[in-house]
């Protein structure tokens, strides 16, 4: 007759054993769909890595080795030497993400040979020699994106505008914290000429919002066209990979196994 001590001892090994199988299955998962198996996600201006929670959820209960960047967001070689630290950890092929000023970096970073594919969230594409200001020559900022530029040259979205420009599409509560945890930008860095345009040599993917509020829809479709990407568009505001995660790691995912063949 067993103690209630063996029995206890009994129920966690069955318990256990049910965990690793399981996990064994979602680590599989990618690998059996085909799909490259690490993913580095990289935020943009005005947010931090934190805003990928629902997308890395979803990608590693898919299987996905997934790593998030934290950008310093004091310079456009700063942003590229943290997301390259990211790449160097992986073990192989890897698609590279990147939301709105990640673009930007992920262009510049993704010519590392581990990068096989580029999902742009949206995101800024610029081309080598261009800067990420330049994309703006024909295009105006819409009105509902409001900056606070302060003395020391580094900028944020107005609190007072931040949901209306950045994220109308999330709760009032989320909305609130994103405005106050936000991470300013160096803003000379849209100024930095890019040295690479990954999107070059590189499939892309692009999805994006129909609400987005902090570009024009006709320049994120610019972009997207003018980099050859596979696009996908759903109703959100620039907060997509927040609002619509499920979409954002569905095309991550899309790309994973496409790149992969």
């Amino acid at each position: 007759m067993k103690t209630g001590l063996q029995k206890f001892a009994l129920a966690t090994s069955m318990i256990m054993s049910f965990l690793t199988a399981n996990l064994a299955k979602a680590d599989d998962a990618a690998a059996s769909s085909g799909a490259i198996r690490n993913v580095v996600l990289v935020h943009g201006a005005f947010a931090d890595g934190t805003g990928w929670r629902d997308v890395y959820s979803d990608l590693t209960a898919r299987g996905y080795n997934v790593t998030i960047v934290q950008n310093p967001l004091t310079s456009l070689e700063d942003d590229v030497a943290a997301t390259k630290r990211a790449l160097d950890l992986q073990d192989g092929a890897t698609v590279l993400v990147g939301h709105s000023w990640g673009g930007t970096v992920i262009t510049e970073a993704g010519v590392d040979p581990k990068v096989e594919a580029l999902v742009y969230v949206a995101a800024l594409a610029p081309d080598a020699g261009e800067s990420t200001g330049q994309l703006y020559t024909n295009y105006s900022i819409p009105a509902e994106f409001v900056l606070d530029i302060r003395a020391d040259g580094y900028g944020f979205v107005a609190p007072a505008k931040f949901k209306e420009g950045f994220a109308a599409d999330v709760s009032d509560a989320d909305a609130a914290f994103m405005a106050a945890s936000q991470v300013p930008i160096n803003m000379s860095a849209f100024d930095t000429k890019l040295q690479h345009a990954a999107w070059r040599t590189k499939p892309s993917w692009a999805i994006y919002g129909t609400e987005d509020k902090a570009f024009e829809q006709s320049m994120l479709d610019w972009m997207a066209e003018r980099i050859n990407a596979k696009v996908t568009k759903v109703s959100a505001s620039h907060a997509i990979f927040m609002s619509q995660s499920a979409a954002v790691a569905e095309t991550i995912h899309q790309a994973a196994v496409a790149a992969a063949k």
